[in-house]
């Protein structure tokens, strides 16, 4: 509920203050005195659109300052915690300001806010009715929020699983269209993996592959020179007559005979010996490598194609064998996704099928409850028309079927007829704006204590009644009051005295300027204010009188 609302250089308002009644709140004054404004300003507050035309001439800025109590909703205080949104004491602090050049800023417990999460945030805390917010009944995709609303938690719980599951299925419905239109390029997509796939593998390639096979082939190219400089260098190193291992030998062996006279020799005699086990090591290493090169046109052939391949993969795929490799990989691995496609496009089917029928299971269930609560609805609504002067007034609601959407699968139409032996047609259609008024009034009583807002404000639903429905309405709103914080501006004495508290809004001119005030009005102040809307500016001792029995409720 709203414990205290203050505004600031909003129009002709310099600064008021109100703090409303736990339960019923009115509003009184002059026509043109500023009533409205401050609805104006609640409704600034609650995120509506910020108009620099609303701050004061002279000023430089409006503000308005709005603070709740939620301790009596913990509904509303666990959703505001989900929303992140801080509370001190269960207390919330909504916070807006305008410039006079019409930018706008939002606080909300003291944290800036966008002005479309203040928005909605205000749709969980005020319900504001204006002259001609009645207008609303002329739309049936209204109704079904009320029926709904009336049908209680409930309603609400299976509306959310009607609304979880149909976005399920919408978004599986999304991939699986998306599936089956790419189709065909998915299946021509597989079929060039496929052949790349194969064509790789079928190739066999080892990481660095190229240099071995280009080292082998100029072997290969090059056999029968390498082959005869192997030759010459062994007969030199150790086959001719002459040889160096040889001489290297028989040198090593004159010196072993010499260090029997010199032992001194050791120092040289040490490296040449190692140099001989060297030769020796060369020399067989060269043998045998002479014995390997031999010029073969088959392996000539079969290298030269390796080295053509490797090379066409090398062009296609990737810079060596490694990216090519890792071209293999990650084709593979698409590949493997779209041919599981056909076996995804499958699940995806039965999982649609699934939730559909859970859906359609929920949205039935759902349409069984509103039909019950349909027959109440209308029953409780035409109680209270009958209430407000309507007394041969007839209410139904119809409900109609429709494809399944995040609502459920129906369409709600009010049918309404307020004469004896007509039809029930269309509420929209039929009724006039005054009979509009009523059925509103009726419909919020019906749903108070149904949860929804913890506020309900009405900016003059009243005009226009007097005598019998006036006190009927007045009672009306008392009753709400029970159930909800109700805030009412209003021209009716028989509403003004039911109130818990009464503020009385006054203009005044100071300075050659205009200013609209707040007052609380108590005792005697309040029997006065009754008194003049009774009987207009000239007050008597009757007026004051009859006032006096409205407020001790007498009449």
């Amino acid at each position: 509920m709203i414990v205290e609302l203050t505004v600031e250089n909003i129009a002709v308002i310099e600064h008021a203050q109100v703090s409303p009644a736990v339960g019923f709140t009115v509003l009184t004054g002059e026509t043109g005195a500023g009533k409205s404004l401050l609805i104006d300003a609640i409704e600034l507050a609650l995120g509506e659109r910020a108009a620099s035309e609303l701050v004061r001439s002279g000023s430089s800025r409006a503000k308005v300052s709005l603070v709740c109590d939620l301790s009596a909703r913990p509904d509303l205080i666990a959703e505001l915690d989900r929303e992140g949104i801080p509370l001190t004491d269960n207390l919330l602090f909504i916070q807006r300001e305008v410039s006079a050049e019409g930018r706008s800023v939002c606080r909300v417990g003291g944290q800036m806010t966008p002005v479309a999460a203040l928005k909605r945030l205000g749709k969980l805390l005020v319900d504001l009715h204006g002259q001609h917010d009645h207008q609303s009944l002329l739309y049936p995709e209204s109704h079904l929020m009320f029926l709904d609303s009336f049908a209680g938690e409930p309603a609400r719980a299976l509306r959310d699983e009607v609304d979880e599951h149909f976005r399920k299925a919408t978004s599986l419905r999304s991939k699986l269209d998306s599936l089956r239109n790419h189709r065909r390029d998915r299946l021509q997509r597989a079929e060039f993996l496929r052949f790349q796939v194969e064509e790789i593998e079928s190739a066999a390639i080892q990481p660095n592959e190229w240099n071995e096979v280009e080292e082998q082939l100029q072997r290969q190219l090059h056999a029968e020179k390498l082959a005869a400089g192997a030759s010459l260098a062994l007969t030199t190193l150790a086959d001719g007559d002459s040889s160096a291992k040889d001489a290297l030998a028989g040198t090593v062996k004159a010196l072993e005979d010499l260090q029997r006279f010199d032992p001194s020799l050791s120092d040289s005699l040490g490296p040449l010996r190692e140099a001989l086990y060297q030769l020796e090591d060369g020399v067989g290493a060269l043998r045998a490598y002479a014995d390997e090169v031999v010029f073969d046109p088959s392996a000539l052939e079969d290298l030269s194609s390796r080295k053509d391949l490797l090379a066409r993969l090398r062009k296609k795929y990737g810079e060596n064998e490694d990216a090519i490799l890792d071209y293999l990989q990650s084709a593979s691995e698409e590949l493997s996704t779209l041919e599981d496609s056909e076996a995804n496009e499958e699940g995806l089917e039965a999982e649609l099928n699934s939730i559909e029928n859970v859906l359609a299971e929920r949205a039935s269930a759902l349409t069984d409850l509103r039909k019950r609560a349909a027959v109440d609805f209308a029953t409780m609504v035409e109680r209270e028309l009958a209430d407000l002067a309507m007394e041969k007034a007839r209410f139904s609601v119809q409900l109609r079927s429709k494809s399944v959407d995040s609502s459920g699968a129906d369409e709600v139409e009010f049918l309404f007829n307020a004469n004896v032996g007509e039809d029930l047609k269309p509420l929209a259609k039929i009724a006039s704006g005054g009979e509009l008024s009523r059925v509103m009034l009726a419909i919020k009583t019906c749903l108070a204590g149904k949860g929804g807002v913890p506020t309900l404000i009405f900016d003059e639903v009243d005009s226009g009644l007097s005598g019998r429905t006036a006190a009927v309405v007045a009672k009306k709103l008392e009753e709400l009051s029970h159930a909800y914080q109700v805030i009412v501006i209003s021209h009716l004495p028989q509403v003004a005295s039911k109130a818990n508290s009464h503020f009385r809004i006054e203009k005044s001119e100071s300075g050659g300027r205009v200013r609209t005030d707040v007052r609380l009005l108590d005792g005697d102040e309040r029997v006065e204010e009754v008194a003049r809307l009774l009987a207009g500016e000239t007050i008597g001792e009757s007026a004051l009188a009859n006032a006096r029995e409205l407020l001790a409720g007498a009449i």
